[in-house]
């Protein structure tokens, strides 16, 4: 098994991790690789460009917090390699490795000893953009304006579902329904699931619930008649776009899924159970 370490972050407790878990790796009779920029190792493990290491890889270990998991898992799901995190973020809720698990969990990923879980990804289309636009936790759409509410028209398969007036929109994966969504007061999904949620930002209503849509729905986000100003969509907090009035953005699941690496099957619970209610 080849296994590509990576991560996003030079500081110090990074790099004695990213070291350390390519010890244990090798010693438990995985081929280490590391991503450029993950750390310099002397005497080590060879070091490869991202694009060359991911593609080597059978299996990529990301180091960091969840910004690196999001970063990593899109561009694994390409090829369809999976991905562990070992998380030293604060929260680290797509990880499935604490730093004092290193060393049987890693001596069981270099055996095989390990679980799959797919995970859904969204994949959208905006005017005004020639790529697609994929996420593994949400889609925000937002005013550029932040003391103005936006006004904002929802349809489902083509046919009007709902209209939005308040601080935006965020549609979720499973995955992100435990992120943004949440915060907003969306509901928690189980991760096998396929689908998407809506779930509406500081709404102006006293009702407006959020909205659990199949797998198979493709969903339309337009400019409302009402809207005047600047409209931002981000993708997993890492790309801002504008949304042009006259535009709309087309959301559905992608046919690719993001694979990541488990121990239990009850990891995205116990993650719930650890890190939201702060046990």
């Amino acid at each position: 098994m080849t296994v590509c370490l990576t991560s996003f972050r030079a500081e110090p407790r990074v790099e004695q991790t990213v070291l350390r878990a390519a010890a244990i790796l090798r010693a438990a009779g995985a081929q280490v690789i590391l991503a450029a920029g993950a750390v310099r190792a002397d005497n080590g493990p060879e070091t490869l460009p991202e694009e060359q290491a991911f593609a080597a890889a059978d299996l990529v270990v990301t180091v960091g917090g969840d910004g690196t998991i999001l970063h990593t898992a899109k561009k694994c799901s390409r090829k369809g390699t999976p991905v562990l995190g070992i998380n030293l973020g604060r929260t680290g809720f797509l990880a499935t490795c604490e730093p004092e698990e290193l060393e049987w969990k890693l001596e069981k990923l270099a055996k095989g000893e390990y679980g799959i879980e797919e995970r859904a990804l969204l994949q959208a289309s905006c005017t005004g953009v020639e790529e697609p636009l994929v996420a593994l936790n949400d889609l925000v759409i937002y005013g550029g304006h932040r003391r103005q509410a936006i006004d904002l028209d929802v349809l489902c398969d083509g046919r009007p579902v709902s209209n939005c007036r308040g601080d935006g929109l965020i549609l979720a994966t499973p995955t992100g329904s435990t992120a943004y969504s949440l915060s907003a007061g969306g509901p928690v999904l189980d991760a096998r699931i396929r689908g998407l949620v809506l779930t509406s930002i500081c709404a102006h209503s006293l009702q407006r619930p959020a909205i659990v849509f199949a797998a198979d729905r493709k969903i339309t986000v337009r400019p409302g008649r009402q809207q005047r100003g600047l409209v931002l969509i981000s993708v997993d907090g890492e790309r801002e776009i504008p949304l042009p009035q006259a535009g709309e953005l087309q959301v559905g699941l992608s046919e690719k899924s993001v694979k990541l690496v488990t121990f239990y099957d009850t990891d995205q619970f116990d993650a719930i159970d650890k890190k939201l209610r702060g046990r």
